[in-house]
């Protein structure tokens, strides 16, 4: 397993973690001026949306957590990695509760681990990387702060990463398919577009172009043992490939080419979790959408949206709490509770970030029972204390 490989799970997911929250919010955005005139509207203004993401992507990006994260390490166990997701989520003033927290984990797992399975070669990765790393930076383009934090990270992925071999990535590659093997949520996106089975597995196309620096299959070259070419055979390679386009960029700058990594909840599409071998499912929705699904049959409900049924709590000073919900109502929040696996269950959280003081200390009470409880396996545990106590002085 390579000790080089938490910096980019946790980069890659945190991006999808934002790409989500991002659009949710934006979506449940009502203007200003409408919300001054009537207090009772449940919603955001620009200015919370503004607020949520720059306090995470300002936690995310804490020089102190990076040292730590960028230490050469095995990665953290699921929960423990999960947990450090949980602190992060609640970083600004919202509240996600569990089942919400867990749909939310889901969609961020499921999408990386499509996006590292779908790298044309291991060395792409860094180019998925690279386009949260991009969309992050738009996130906070106006805010020169926390743009220099992003940044700084940024140089540090280039020093770090661009000089590994192939073999490294590959190894980095396997490490990450290691962690994932055994998540297995089926997302709607994926299905439809027929990327994903039903048991949550997905396809690897045989189609589109060859990864760079590669030709065509189909060719087979015999040569003798003095270099000179004899013999040509061609074959059937069973796709429908094209020749390799050109190389992504590997700069602070640049294009990537590839599109993996970027924000695929810029377009409004519905968008699900399902528990591959469960009874109930969990759905995720940018929209009501009344047609059923053919693929998730009955199992869809079609009532859930994708971060939806936000609750606004008023509190007593000039801070305001605000519950995010990524159920339809309450009631199928909890139902989801209760259906969810026990495997795949991470404690409660349930926080209200009121006040950066009240998140720091429930986040600590909640990371001792956590550890306490023995959730976390004893390789990953001692590790991750070091990263985990970081998150207490954010």
């Amino acid at each position: 397993m390579s000790s080089r490989t938490l910096p980019l799970l946790f980069i890659n997911l945190g991006g999808e973690m934002l790409y989500i929250l991002d659009q949710r919010l934006r979506a449940q955005n009502i203007p200003a001026d409408k919300a001054k005139k009537d207090s009772t509207i449940a919603g955001w203004i620009e200015e919370d949306r503004r607020r949520v993401m720059n306090d995470i992507i300002t936690t995310m990006f804490n020089k102190k957590f990076l040292e730590e994260l960028f230490k050469p390490q095995e990665l953290y166990s699921k929960k423990a990695l999960r947990t450090v997701f949980d602190r992060l989520a609640h970083a600004s003033i919202m509240r996600l509760n569990q089942a919400s927290m867990d749909k939310l984990y889901d969609l961020m797992t499921m999408a990386f681990k499509y996006q590292v399975l779908l790298c044309p070669r291991p060395k792409d990765i860094l180019l998925v990387s690279f386009n949260h790393m991009d969309a992050i930076k738009d996130f906070v383009k106006d805010t020169p702060s926390i743009l220099s934090q992003v940044d700084e990270t940024y140089q540090q992925l280039i020093e770090m990463y661009t000089p590994l071999c192939n073999g490294e990535f590959q190894l980095i590659r396997q490490t990450l398919l290691i962690f994932f093997q055994d998540m297995h949520i089926r997302v709607s996106i994926f299905l439809k577009d027929k990327v994903q089975n039903s048991n949550g597995r997905f396809g690897l196309p045989t189609s589109g172009p060859v990864p760079h620096g590669t030709q065509v299959p189909g060719l087979i070259r015999i040569f003798s043992c003095t270099g000179e070419e004899k013999t040509r055979l061609q074959f059937n390679n069973g796709g429908n490939y094209t020749s390799a386009i050109r190389e992504g960029s590997f700069e602070i700058f640049g294009d990537r080419v590839t599109k993996l990594g970027t924000n695929m909840y810029s377009v409004s599409r519905p968008v699900e979790t399902h528990m591959s071998g469960t009874s109930k499912s969990s759905t995720q929705h940018t929209k009501v959408n009344t047609a059923p699904n053919p693929l998730a049959k009955e199992e869809l409900n079609m009532l859930a949206r994708l971060m939806g049924g936000l609750e606004v709590q008023k509190a007593g000073s000039s801070d305001t709490a605000f519950r995010v919900n990524l159920f339809a109502t309450d009631e199928e929040e909890e139902e989801a509770l209760i259906t969810r696996p026990d495997e795949l269950s991470y404690g409660i959280i349930n926080i209200q970030a009121t006040k950066d003081q009240q998140v720091s200390a429930e986040l600590t009470k909640i990371m001792g029972e956590f550890t306490d409880s023995g959730h976390q396996s004893p390789s990953s545990s001692s590790k991750g204390d070091d990263l985990l106590a970081m998150m207490d002085d954010l």
